[in-house]
């Protein structure tokens, strides 16, 4: 594989949402040819529906059956599904998360096997792709899975902006459960791989983390919750004796709303919508997620499939965009690190055993 151009494969997403139009759209850049080779995982017919019945600029797909054969030129399409879908733009259709698997299956395969050097994922609906090969709440979790190490490889969802780097220590499960698996271990586990994300995939040598807390108020010592208490601050302790840089908890509102978040390079949320619901009101439409902790790199536009607004050429491409530009940044950064600490400087021993001469400055040397 040329190392100097990244490779980025494009998995399509779900087929009748938003997903190709936002590909497309960002694919129409030329400039994109430049720097990186991209590869789409999917359908030349699909694309060309959604590029007919949006009135999106077409692009000449070259048709290959495996990313070693892509173009650096072009934009390369690996039809990985059946001609005979059927798009009905805005539903959620059996047919769409099969669709949207078998993308998702053919680039991780690749990617597992260093055919290609990141995944962007295109938004896929979390019901309509369940099925017996998948599982999962979310791409995360299917990732997680696909590169585990013997049951060791965890991974921690980022969302990232401009101004913003949030994380979560629990991801896609009910709001009833999410206070069973807070612990201390989990926080100070997602911390280490928040910490070790900002500094190798970031290039931030020394990141701050401010650590939000699961009650109003952070339990108003004790009135509104006990969970800051006893299982908050000890964890943000344990952090700080590794090294990590961890502060808080801080009350979820007023760090939001004061604007505190500017003091920090990372954010550790509780729960999903708790990071989330302010992330996605400060970045707008321009917002990256990223799946951190994982030996692979996958972004993502951090919106979903917008059923409401599928076909009608509505959609912006910006979170895709950044998400692609995301990838490419990540690549350089995570590849600079390996490279600065790959080869340390060798430790080199000495015998001291009969180094017993002792050093006595009050004699005068006749040497001199």
């Amino acid at each position: 594989m040329d190392k100097k151009r990244i490779k980025i494969g494009i998995t399509h997403g779900d087929i009748n949402g938003i997903g190709y139009e936002v590909i497309l759209k960002t694919l129409a850049d030329d400039r994109l040819t430049e720097f990186c080779t991209l590869i789409l995982y999917g359908s030349q017919k699909i694309a060309q529906y959604h590029q007919k019945a949006m009135e999106l600029p077409a692009i000449n797909f070259k048709i290959i059956s495996k990313p070693e054969e892509a173009d650096a030129g072009k934009i390369n399409l690996i039809n990985c599904v059946g001609d005979n879908l059927k798009i009905e733009f805005g539903h959620s259709t059996p047919e769409a998360g099969l669709a949207a698997y078998q993308a998702l299956e053919a680039a991780t395969g690749d990617l597992k096997r260093e055919a290609i050097h990141t995944l962007l994922t295109a938004p896929i609906n979390k019901h309509n792709i369940q099925s017996n090969d998948f599982h999962f709440p979310g791409h995360t979790e299917y990732l997680e899975k696909v590169f585990d190490d013997g049951g060791k490889q965890q991974s921690i969802m980022i969302m990232l902006s401009e101004s913003l780097r949030v994380a979560l220590v629990t991801t896609h499960i009910p709001l009833g459960e999410v206070k069973t698996l807070i612990s201390r271990e989990s926080i100070v586990a997602k911390l280490s791989l928040f910490n070790t994300s900002l500094i190798r995939d970031f290039g931030i040598i020394k990141p701050r983390i401010a650590v939000l807390a699961i009650n109003p108020h952070a339990g108003d010592n004790g009135v509104s919750g006990s969970e800051e208490e006893t299982i908050i601050i000890p964890a943000i302790a344990d952090a700080e004796k590794s090294g990590i840089m961890a502060f808080g908890p801080y009350p979820a509102d007023g760090f939001f709303s004061a604007q505190s978040f500017h003091e920090f390079d990372g954010i550790l949320a509780m729960y999903h919508d708790q990071g989330l619901i302010p992330f996605k009101l400060l970045a707008s439409e321009t917002g990256v997620n990223y799946t951190g902790g994982l030996p692979v790199i996958r972004t993502s536009p951090a919106h979903g499939t917008a059923y409401d607004i599928a076909g009608r050429n509505l959609a912006s491409e910006s979170s895709f965009r950044n998400a692609l530009y995301a990838s490419i940044d990540i690549y350089r950064k995570r590849t600079s690190y390996r490279e600065m600490t790959a080869n340390p400087l060798r430790k080199h021993y000495f015998d001291k055993s009969g180094d017993n001469v002792k050093l006595d400055l009050m004699v005068e040397d006749t040497n001199v």
